[in-house]
């Protein structure tokens, strides 16, 4: 827009001054002409007294001074034929003042001024002098190139307003970019300074009003999902009670754990759902320990249900981008789906292993796989939603969206032996800026 700007005024200014400044030019050159004809007429004309009066010699020596004087070539032509001072031959402009018409006339030579002199005894003379082209445009030159300079400044000067009313335009509409940027990357605190044109001011003030009210909607969201996570709490009191109550000390302490783990993921959804923005510097977890704490997790439920379960897990540490929060409800979805999905007794493996990719000054991505011996997942799965099996859909994208953090990504395939093989990619850490 700038640029568009300052070509308008560009365009604006030259064809303003070739409006203005070719006429100016035109008449520069005519008013030099002019001036040089009048001053040759007048040379020619101070001739007139002497040329009616006095005799030839005296005729003779006046012109030949005269013509040094002046520069130029002056001849008179008397009655009687004879030529005095500049030899001359008589053009049509000199037979025609011969008769008593004084003119001006154009010639090769230049301008032809011719003056008839009348009152002699024998007939009529005739003076002429010829203004050459190079005193006809004295001065012309010198005079266009001044008003070409100064057409020209007056195009940059133009140009550095234009270019300045430009700038006061185009910076608040650059703000209101940069900030709705901000907004899009979720830092709701970004606002934008009100100034510039009446226009975007108003426009800012409506991007502000916006943001608070975003941020306001977003505030009273997360408070009420805090609220209703934060009712799964007295549920899972009344079940620990009776948890504690069960004869059976190992099955007591076997759903006491697993109510310790479900009240665990309760509280960092509250967290979760209460904090503000995101977390600031490197984030990331050791991938072997939260892999291997969830899989034993699972493993006692694998036993109850008649599942063996393979593991091929890769000793740590192996730091990934993603918290140890976000991962470990990754690989809880992952297995979720396995006993949600597949019929009891059948058979899954956990592998996590480094698969060689590497980042610049940053150790190798890490490969979750999550295979099963059942029917198979369909085709489209891996979309928020969508569920074949009457569950709410969400397991594979809170996976997904868990290696996304860090950059990775999520893939599901079939299986060598027909089943399901979901494969988690996840990114190593960031390298610490400086190293």
């Amino acid at each position: 827009m700038r640029a568009r700007l300052a070509l308008l005024a560009a365009a604006v200014s030259v064809l303003t001054l070739v409006a203005f400044l070719v006429p100016l030019a035109l008449l520069v050159r005519t008013v030099a002409e002019d001036r040089a004809t009048v001053r040759a007429t007048a040379d020619a004309q101070s001739l007139v007294p002497v040329v009616g009066t006095a005799d030839p010699a005296t005729i003779r020596l006046t012109v030949e001074r005269l013509a040094v004087e002046s520069g130029r070539p002056v001849s008179v032509f008397l009655p009687d034929g004879t030529v005095l001072g500049t030899p001359a031959p008589r053009t049509p402009a000199v037979a025609l003042a011969a008769r008593g018409q004084s003119l001006t006339a154009e010639s090769a030579e230049g301008r032809e001024v011719v003056i008839a002199v009348q009152g002699r005894p024998d007939g009529t003379g005739v003076i002429r002098t010829v203004v050459p082209g190079a005193e006809l445009t004295a001065g012309v030159g010198r005079a266009w190139l001044v008003l070409a300079l100064l057409g020209g400044l007056l195009v940059v000067i133009s140009l550095v307003v234009a270019d300045r009313l430009a700038h006061t335009l185009v910076r608040p509409i650059s703000e209101l970019s940069a900030v709705s940027h901000r907004l899009a990357n979720a830092d709701l605190d970004a606002r934008v300074t009100l100034a510039g044109p009446t226009e975007l001011r108003e426009v800012a003030g409506a991007l502000n009003h916006l943001a608070g009210r975003i941020q306001e909607l977003l505030g009273q969201e997360r408070e009420q999902v805090a609220d209703l996570s934060h009712r799964l709490r007295t549920p899972l009191t009344a079940l620990r009670l009776e948890a504690e109550s069960l004869g059976d000390p190992q099955d007591a302490a076997r759903i006491t754990s697993a109510v310790d783990g479900l009240e665990r993921a309760v509280t960092g959804l509250i967290r979760q759902a209460r904090r503000q923005r995101p977390a600031v510097g490197p984030v990331g977890c050791d991938a072997a320990a939260v892999v291997a704490d969830r899989v034993q997790f699972w493993s006692v439920l694998a036993e109850d249900t008649g599942r063996t379960v393979h593991r091929e897990l890769a000793s740590g540490p192996l730091p990934v981008a993603v918290p140890a929060e976000d991962l470990a409800a990754a690989v809880d979805a992952l297995l979720g789906n396995v006993f949600a999905h597949t019929p009891d007794g059948t058979p899954f493996t956990v592998r996590l292993a480094p698969t060689g990719a590497k980042r610049s000054g940053a150790s190798g991505e890490m490969l979750l796989t999550v295979a099963d011996e059942g029917p198979g997942m369909p085709p489209d799965t891996v979309r928020r939603g969508a569920s074949t099996a009457g569950s709410t859909g969400l397991g594979l994208d809170i996976a997904r969206r868990a290696a996304e953090v860090g950059g990775g990504r999520l893939e599901v395939r079939s299986g060598r032996t027909g089943g399901a093989e979901v494969l988690l990619r996840l990114a190593p850490p960031a390298a610490p800026s400086g190293t």
